[in-house]
């Protein structure tokens, strides 16, 4: 079954929302790591440039990229459907399951940032709109 143009367009916004939700928490969470052993961030630039290049942050760039690339669909005039939630789906399976080498970076600081509750709500939420795409 083909999902209509605007009910795909809707269910991907949400989902870019919830992820938004997510990688902030994630980012959140990171921060405090590297403020507990560095001391703190002097602002939002100084956070910014810490995001774009130090090692620390590194780990949240295929989350990041995923979102961009999300957006740029989103912006497209493109008629969206099932073929793009379906995409949706599987770059996050692959992000996030335990099979693809490429993101283990990813999935290993993610472990670490699972202990904070602001991060398990955030992926709680967008789990639950996922979930909702394949309604």
């Amino acid at each position: 079954m083909t999902a209509p143009s605007s009910l795909a367009r809707n269910r991907l916004t949400q989902l870019a929302t919830a992820l938004r939700h997510f990688h902030s928490a994630l980012l959140e969470y990171t921060k405090s790591e590297y403020e507990f052993r560095e001391g703190p961030v002097g602002g939002p630039f100084a956070l910014y440039s810490l995001v774009m290049n130090h090692p620390s942050f590194q780990w949240l760039r295929p989350l990041s990229g995923l979102m961009a690339t999300l957006d740029e669909v989103l912006d497209s005039k493109e008629r969206l459907g099932e073929r793009h939630l379906q995409d949706v789906r599987s770059a996050l399976g692959a992000l996030m399951g335990g099979l693809d080498p490429h993101f283990a970076e990813f999935r290993a600081g993610y472990a670490r940032a699972a202990a904070d509750p602001a991060v398990r709500a955030a992926e709680a939420r967008w789990r639950e709109v996922l979930e909702g795409l394949e309604a």
